[in-house]
């Protein structure tokens, strides 16, 4: 499938193609329709470059800038341009697109994922997830901060914690009442 890298944004420009991504993992958003599903797609779908770079990597689109194809480095280069610590969000991204899990980008809930486990639509986002460097300082303000968001929208707050180049540790927040 083919696709083209426009500034911070990947467009795939045939609507088959864009209906079959879709379909493979909802992957993408399908211009103005805010809660599509797969076979109501008859607009361009928009990727965003961590998606692309996965797409690309498993050889499921190719990726072209200007009339010129866009190697899997080259996009690495992109999304680190783009992308503060791009290296362990990818890490994570890949670790739950890999198990199967469908990974939106969380910045409505402000933290850096939306995990789903069947896909926007079919059921909500039962996850938060914020990557943190290991030696990155948590607050006890944060943990509350992201506690109380995550139960105000009842989901499970999680922070990702890569391990090397390519293990994730996580930890899971959970409020009780007493």
């Amino acid at each position: 499938m083919k696709s083209e890298l426009i500034e911070n944004r990947i467009i795939v420009w045939n609507i088959k193609d864009s209906r079959e991504l879709f379909s493979q993992g909802y992957y993408g958003k399908p211009i103005g329709i805010p809660k599509p599903k797969p076979e109501e797609i008859d607009v361009p779908l928009i990727l965003d470059l961590i998606e692309g770079l996965y797409l690309l990597e498993n050889k499921k689109i190719s990726i072209y800038q200007s009339k010129n194809k866009v190697s899997v480095e080259d996009m690495i280069e992109i999304c680190k341009k783009e992308y503060h610590d791009f290296d362990k969000k990818y890490l994570v991204y890949k670790n739950f697109r890999d198990k199967g899990y469908i990974i939106n980008p969380g910045i409505k809930f402000g933290c850096d994922f939306a995990v789903y486990e069947r896909g926007p639509g079919i059921d909500h986002a039962p996850y938060l997830i914020q990557v943190y460097n290991r030696n990155d300082p948590i607050t006890s303000t944060g943990v509350v901060l992201a506690g109380r968001l995550a139960t105000t929208v009842r989901k499970q707050f999680i922070l990702a914690i890569p391990k090397g180049k390519d293990k994730v540790d996580f930890l899971a927040l959970d409020w009780w009442k007493a």
